[in-house]
């Protein structure tokens, strides 16, 4: 009898913990992200992740969204197109993530469409401005930020302006690289002007041996560089090594402290477009806001790249508080597409189901001594 009695209990505490893990559980928000933690794009993605982690934290600091806790579920794709397809179906199918949140590069993001398709799942905040993402419409893509081809058109409109003709552009080989290109012809087309040269590079491994003599030869007044920040850092300092001093412009992919120190001495005069405002001002409603967090977790500085993985959360856990109890990826969805007029502070997000453009917002940011500078 007391060995039946003695099996009972333990039959039931072990249904107690099930039963307490289920709670615990199913309390949690699970998110996931695929993303390249490590590899070329670590630097500016990692410092987009503190930012969103500032969001993320506060709400649950504050018992969650309706009492349930967000829980990051982040999966490294080292930068890799076949790995973060991959990632995604793991995420969605086995992790069972309501949502997926702040994916890194063009082709990574476009390889993880059809698993969003597939099972309707929202895609919030990818850290790309690619047009792809934007027109035709994807149904589960919300763009949080500008698109690449808006930056790279005025970044030609800024070297033009100041009297400078002959430039050269330097792209990617792959759907960002010439993504970007689109929007630089576009500008060359207005201004009515050409590039002194167009030169295709390796996505991870250029040859700069071979790059860097096209931008000498074509006496080069700028150069437009567009890749990775590892990528364009090593370019600079190739192309500096040449003897050029040609003015160098990347696009806000490279908004990063990061990139910075990949950077180095050869920083000094670098041009990164921005999508977002300044971070030092702090007058700004958002940079405000994101501020006084960083500082309560004894952080002392923001970089542009923090601000777009902060305002990439914030649209995150306003769609989840509008879905409601126990989000589902349909109620997601249906929360993101009516989300008319969220202020992030000071700048304005507006979903429909007929667009899931992000903010029309760029400037230009000038590297200077190793901070950056309007």
């Amino acid at each position: 009898m007391k060995k039946h009695t003695r099996t009972w209990g333990i039959r039931a505490c072990a249904a107690l913990l099930l039963a307490l893990a289920t709670l615990s559980t199913s309390a949690q928000i699970l998110i996931g992200q695929t993303a390249g933690m490590t590899g070329p794009t670590a630097a500016p993605l990692n410092e987009a992740n503190s930012g969103a982690q500032l969001v993320i934290d506060a709400a649950n600091a504050k018992g969650g969204i309706n009492g349930e806790k967000i829980e990051m579920v982040r999966i490294d794709d080292a930068f890799d197109a076949q790995r973060a397809g991959e990632n995604a179906r793991v995420l969605i199918e086995d992790r069972k993530v309501v949502a997926l949140f702040l994916s890194r590069g063009t082709p990574n993001t476009q390889a993880m469409i059809p698993w969003l398709d597939k099972y309707g799942v929202a895609l919030i905040g990818p850290s790309t401005g690619a047009m792809a993402l934007y027109k035709p419409l994807q149904k589960h893509v919300f763009n949080v930020r500008a698109t690449y081809q808006s930056e790279a058109e005025k970044a030609v409109q800024h070297l033009v302006t100041i009297g400078l003709t002959r430039i050269v552009v330097v792209h990617a080989a792959d759907s960002f690289g010439k993504d970007a290109l689109a929007g630089a012809v576009t500008g060359f087309d207005k201004a009515r002007q050409k590039p002194a040269a167009v030169v295709a590079a390796d996505r991870e491994k250029p040859d700069y041996a071979s790059i860097v003599p096209k931008i000498t030869g074509a006496d080069a007044q700028a150069v437009l560089w567009f890749g990775a920040s590892q990528v364009v850092a090593d370019g600079v300092k190739a192309l500096r090594a040449a003897g050029s001093a040609a003015q160098v412009v990347t696009l806000s992919n490279n908004a990063s402290s990061g990139f910075i120190k990949q950077l180095g001495d050869a920083s000094s005069g670098v041009i990164v477009t921005q999508v977002f405002p300044n971070e030092h001002l702090i007058g700004q409603p958002m940079v405000h806001e994101a501020l006084a967090l960083a500082q309560a977790k004894g952080q002392t500085e923001l970089s542009p790249a923090t601000l777009e993985g902060f305002a990439a959360a914030k649209v995150l856990v306003e769609a989840l508080r509008r879905a409601g109890p126990k989000p589902t990826r349909a109620k997601v969805l249906a929360a993101l597409e009516t989300m008319h007029d969220y202020d992030l502070g000071g700048l304005e997000v507006h979903y429909s189901p007929q667009s899931h453009a992000g903010i029309d917002f760029a400037d230009l940011s000038i590297i200077s001594q190793g901070k950056f500078k309007r």
